[in-house]
C-alpha cells in the first residue's frame, strides 16, 4: 500500500524550492565506497516514516504515528541550522536508492552529541550501517572537530551494540549515570585516517 501524502509532506515549488535547494547544497556530503550521505530532502520522509512507524523503531521511541515521525524528521533536519550537524540520508552511490539515515544530533535528554543510524529492512545485513556510521563519526570528530561523540543504545538493542563494538566505541559508565534515560552509552574515539572517503562542504 502506498503511504498517504499530506500537504505538509509535499515539497514547495518556485523560488522557495530553489532557496531550499541552495541550503541543501551547503550541507556536507560524504561519499564512501558504496554510499553517499547527502542532505535530506522532503521526499525522503516517506522512507523515514516507513522505518519510524514500524516495529523497527522499537528502540527509538516507536513505532510512531506518521505525524510524530514528521516532527522527529524535521527536528533532526533542523540540527544543521541550529548546531551545524544533523541528519544525512544514506543513498546508494549506484542508483541513488534511499537506504536509511545516519545522524549526529542532540535531542532532549542527551548530554552530548549523538551518533545514530537506522536503515530500511531491505538494507540490513550488508554492512551499510557500519559504513555510514564510520563516515559520519569521522566527519563529526574530524571536519567538525566535535570534542565528544556518543551513541545511546537501548539495553536490549544487541544488534546496534555489536556494531558499535566493531566501530571501536566503548561503554562509558560515567556517562550512563549522567543521562536522563536508561540506556547504554558508547563513546567514540577519533579514528586514524579518512578511510578513503571524499568529504566536501
Amino acid at each position: 500500500m502506498t503511504a498517504p501524502t499530506y500537504p505538509w509532506e509535499t515539497a514547495t515549488r518556485g523560488p522557495a524550492a530553489d532557496f531550499a535547494a541552495r541550503l541543501r547544497d551547503m550541507l556536507p556530503q560524504i561519499d564512501t565506497a558504496r554510499l553517499t550521505l547527502r542532505a535530506p530532502e522532503l521526499g525522503d520522509f516517506a522512507t523515514y516514516a516507513e522505518i519510524m512507524c514500524s516495529p523497527r523503531a522499537e528502540h527509538m521511541d516507536g513505532p510512531m504515528s506518521r505525524e510524530d515521525a514528521y516532527l522527529d524528521f524535521t527536528c533532526t533536519v533542523a540540527g544543521w541550522l541550529l548546531r551545524g550537524h544533523g541528519l544525512w540520508t544514506i543513498t546508494a552511490r549506484q542508483g541513488g536508492d534511499v537506504l536509511g539515515f545516519v545522524l549526529v544530533n542532540m535531542e532532549p535528554g542527551d548530554q552530548e552529541p549523538e551518533l545514530g543510524f537506522f536503515l530500511t529492512e531491505a538494507t540490513e545485513g550488508q554492512g551499510i550501517a557500519a559504513e555510514a556510521a564510520t563516515a559520519a563519526r569521522d566527519h563529526a570528530l574530524g571536519a567538525l572537530d566535535l570534542p565528544r561523540l556518543v551513541s545511546y543504545v537501548a539495553h536490549d538493542n544487541a544488534r546496534s551494540a555489536r556494531l558499535l563494538d566493531r566501530l571501536g566505541a566503548f561503554r562509558d559508565a560515567v556517562a550512563e549515570e549522567a543521562v536522563s534515560h536508561d540506556c547504554r552509552v558508547y563513546r567514540h574515539a577519533p579514528a586514524g585516517g579518512d578511510g578513503g572517503m571524499e568529504a566536501y562542504a
